[in-house]
């Protein structure tokens, strides 16, 4: 038998290095793909390896990519303390002692930016007292791991101490895919899929396809990993990869590092992907052995050869190639993470798009990019400044991702080099990137640029100013930005004046991938749940604005709909900072009540162009969308939303599902959905319905009243009737497809997926 320090196959070796009796499963795995090998008798993926490995039936289950549901067994849950509360909230309501799969909840997304990080984390734990309270005594009473506030951003906090080559984890986050890094398939999910996996049921994923980007030659210069994806979101568009698995390959993967490959796996979120993974190697073994993990690293090369690598002969369902030898800088945006312009066109780009050319602002790190590389080499290029005299002309701010990366980095001298240069050092928190941010520099409406190395650049996501022009781009080039203070400004052609008016050139970036004295852990910041968790208290107040505990949602009433009013027809992108903003309404993630006063305030309204201001079906009046849905709701009407394409893009934030729900809401009508926001609205006991004819959107008005025929034959496949009704002129119909399978359909009729849960432990 194959041995690698001392290890063999049947070794007992331990997930992680904070949780005892959780011990990693390559071996049952192993045994669940080789039945789906002798089954599918053809050459796997190194994601359907994975993915299939964790099925829960493999012997019978129905494999088809694009078309199967699958039922898997996650190994891991991982929650942001945004969406925690309600999932744990939904987790309580099914009365079970603990949760059934490793968890834990890390606090990282109710941390404004304002001041410093110190100054800014003292006073959220202040504000944010009772969520923080009620999550630490929830996880410590549901045997939940526990990252407190400070400890860094959930999706570091799980590469550093929970990610492995193979594991299956699942995430209340969109950007969870980024320990794909690590080797593994990490996939984000609404909240009520992960109270799922905490009660024991398997997990229900629409088997993906997978796009294959082979990746040849070497980058090199102010080329950087997060240009992989830049160049890759401008290929794919932001709705490209929904459905699929973007798996690397090729001689360009063993090229760079394993935290550079975390960049690119967690903004594969933007072009719709339900994940993305790099096949195990060197560099994972590297950063495994960096992180205290070496045991995991050795067992994981037991089992490279026929689990943890791609079969020869593999196939995709599409084949990108990029070649990293020509690979230039990217900058993506405005509004869009997939308008990508190479830094060599975006001079002219800007200059004809009338965009802001003065950088106001640069932001370095996130959960996107800050790995120990990514701040050595930014910190590199303002070393190489400063000998020249100069310091930022914009604003410039870093967001460690983690508490271990910040004393490193503080340890090590960059952190005293940002600061030098100008730079405001904020708390090891989200921030900026979700909008968690006290600008000040502008008054909103200003039409302004802001440059940061973060993953995501909706409308007003950051600052809350939809006149803010947002770019995303690698963190060296977002501190070359800063520098020169202008958007026009290409690092690789252009000149700079030093102090004293001479011209000189940027020096390309260097850094090592990993610390060379290690990493320094910093402040502990974890909380393991205790041994005895039987006298512990959850702390919910009844009378708090911040926590509310639910309430189920009441079951179909077994007819079709007819004459439902349409609340609001959105036009052009709806995504889920437009369904549900985030900012200053994080607070409210815990009381349904409260956030559902944000529904569709971003979205605008197709009647008048408008953001929150629609007419009220019944008596003329315009008010705010959640204003007049709880006046439908309170008076008795169902109502629908129309959408366009790719509707529910970004977040995984399921509040954008439980609101509409909440404010009695039947069913959402698109021209296409993004899988998570999709999965939400299923599981709350909404109808998310598609248009057949595309061109039917076209033909509906706002005013209009709409029937749902054929709910009561509802089966998987099986059209539903939409049936319009205008103000003036004649009824007409066109017919509405879904993707409920039958299972799905039992969460439509029950009222949600928890109240069928309920019944069937009933």
């Amino acid at each position: 038998m194959a041995t690698v320090s001392g290890l063999t196959l049947d070794s007992k070796v331990p997930m992680n290095l904070l949780e005892k009796n959780n011990f990693i499963n390559y071996k049952s795995q192993l045994e669940n793909l080789r039945v789906v090998k002798s089954r599918l008798n053809r050459p796997l993926t190194y994601a359907e390896k994975l993915l299939y490995a964790h099925l829960d039936n493999p012997h019978e289950q129905d494999i088809e990519r694009g078309v199967s549901y699958l039922k898997l067994r996650p190994d891991r849950i991982a929650c942001q303390d945004a969406t925690a509360q309600m999932a744990i909230l939904q987790f309580m309501s099914a009365g079970m002692p603990q949760v059934a799969t490793p968890t834990t909840v890390h606090c990282d997304h109710l941390i404004q930016a304002q001041k410093s990080g110190p100054e800014d984390l003292a006073r959220a734990i202040d504000l944010n007292k009772e969520v923080y309270d009620f999550l630490a005594t929830a996880c410590a009473k549901y045997n939940i791991g526990f990252w407190k506030p400070g400890s860094g951003i959930i999706h570091q906090i799980v590469l550093e101490n929970y990610a492995f080559p193979g594991e299956l984890l699942i995430g209340t986050d969109s950007h969870t895919p980024n320990a794909g890094g690590l080797g593994q398939l990490a996939i984000g999910v609404g909240g009520a899929d992960a109270v799922d996996v905490m009660a024991n049921l398997a997990w229900e994923l629409k088997a993906p396809k997978v796009i294959g980007v082979k990746l040849t030659g070497k980058m090199s210069g102010w080329t950087s990993p997060k240009d992989i994806i830049l160049k890759l979101a401008g290929i794919t568009t932001v709705k490209g990869g929904t459905g699929a698995i973007v798996e690397y390959f090729g001689d360009g993967v063993d090229t760079f590092s394993c935290t550079g490959m975390g960049t690119i796996c967690n903004m594969g979120a933007e072009i719709g992907a339900t994940t993305s993974v790099f096949p195990f190697n060197k560099s994972m073994v590297d950063y495994l052995n960096a992180t205290g993990r070496s045991q995991i690293a050795d067992f994981a090369k037991l089992y490279q050869k026929e689990y943890l690598s791609a079969d020869a002969g593999a196939e995709y369902d599409q084949l990108i190639e990029i070649d990293l030898n020509t690979l230039e800088p990217h900058i993506n945006g405005p509004f869009t993470p997939d308008l990508a312009t190479p830094v060599s066109k975006m001079k002219e780009v800007a200059i004809a798009n009338d965009w802001p050319l003065e950088v106001k602002v640069g932001l370095i790190g996130s959960c996107t990019n800050s790995s120990y590389e990514d701040m050595s080499r930014a910190a590199s290029i303002i070393k190489d400044a400063e000998t020249h005299g100069l310091k930022s002309k914009a604003i410039f701010t870093v967001t460690p991702g983690s508490e271990q990366v910040r004393a490193t980095i503080a340890r090590d001298g960059q952190l005293e080099t940002f600061e030098d240069f100008g730079g405001k050092v904020l708390a090891n928190a989200c921030g900026p990137c979700i909008g968690q941010w006290d600008r000040q520099d502008i008054k909103k409406g200003d039409k302004n640029t802001i440059v940061s190395s973060f993953n995501r650049n909706f409308t007003s996501r950051n600052d809350g100013n939809p006149q803010t022009h947002a770019f995303v781009a690698s963190p060296e080039m977002v501190v070359a930005y800063a520098i020169a203070g202008d958007l026009r400004f290409n690092p690789l052609t252009d000149k700079l004046k030093d102090a004293d008016g001479n011209e000189f050139m940027l020096k390309a970036p260097v850094g090592l991938g990993l610390p060379p004295n290690g990493y320094d852990p910093g402040e502990n910041t974890y909380q393991a749940p205790p041994e005895d968790r039987s006298s512990v208290t959850v702390q919910v107040s009844p009378t708090s604005d911040r926590l509310q505990l639910l309430t189920p949602f009441k079951a179909w009433d077994g007819k079709d709909a007819t004459r439902l009013p349409i609340l609001i027809k959105s036009l052009g992108k709806t995504t889920t900072d437009h369904i549900s903003m985030a900012g200053p309404w994080l607070k409210y993630r815990g009381h349904l009540e409260n956030i559902s006063n944000n529904y569709m305030i971003g979205a605008i309204n197709a009647e008048n162009g408008e953001a929150n201001n629609i007419k009220n079906h019944y008596t003329g009046k315009f008010d705010g969308v959640p204003e007049t849905a709880g006046w439908y709701r309170d008076n008795g009407y169902k109502w629908v939303v129309i959408g366009g394409e790719n509707f529910g893009e970004g977040s995984s934030r399921e509040h954008a599902a439980l609101e509409p729900r909440f404010l009695g809401g039947f069913a959402i009508i698109t021209k296409s959905f993004a899988r998570i926001h999709e999965t939400n609205l299923k599981k709350q006991g909404l109808l998310p319905l598609n248009f057949v004819e595309p061109e039917a959107y076209d033909r509906i008005n706002p005013d209009d009243e709409v029937d749902l025929i054929g709910l009561t034959e509802l089966a998987p496949g099986k059209p539903v009737t939409l049936v319009i009704h205008p103000k003036d002129g004649e009824a007409w119909s066109t017919p509405l497809s879904h993707t409920y399978n039958s299972e799905q359909i039992e969460w439509f009729k029950y009222g949600s997926a928890l109240n069928k849960m309920a019944a069937s432990s009933a």
